[in-house]
């Protein structure tokens, strides 16, 4: 038995050219975690929580990670706090994979 989630959740994950892949690691009353993995050409559009704190984890790859009329290219592992009601994001301009969690909480 192993603690680690990630590995089981992700590990198997393969979308295709332009998709992303998703796996929930965590849900509980308070906090969701969930990884995206995100093939080359792929993009998570951006959105805003307006009632949440989000926190994206770069554990894979070079993805660029979009907030408000920012954006930039992170190399993992790389930590990006998005905060209640900012529009945030990620794409893979890369033709590797990326994978990314994002920690949501509390949960609205």
């Amino acid at each position: 038995m192993t603690l680690d989630r990630y590995a089981d959740a992700v590990g198997d994950l393969d979308p295709a050219d332009g998709e992303v892949a998703t796996a929930e690691l965590v849900v509980t009353d308070d906090v969701l975690v969930k990884a995206f993995v995100l093939a080359a050409g792929s993009e998570i559009d951006p959105h805003e929580h307006a009632d949440a704190t989000n926190v994206f984890h770069v554990l894979e790859g070079e993805p660029t990670v979009i907030r408000g009329d920012e954006s930039e290219r992170l190399a993992a592992p790389a930590v990006v706090h998005n905060a209640r009601g900012d529009v945030h994001g990620a794409r893979n301009d890369t033709d590797e994979r990326a994978v990314i969690t994002a920690s949501l909480c509390p949960l609205p």
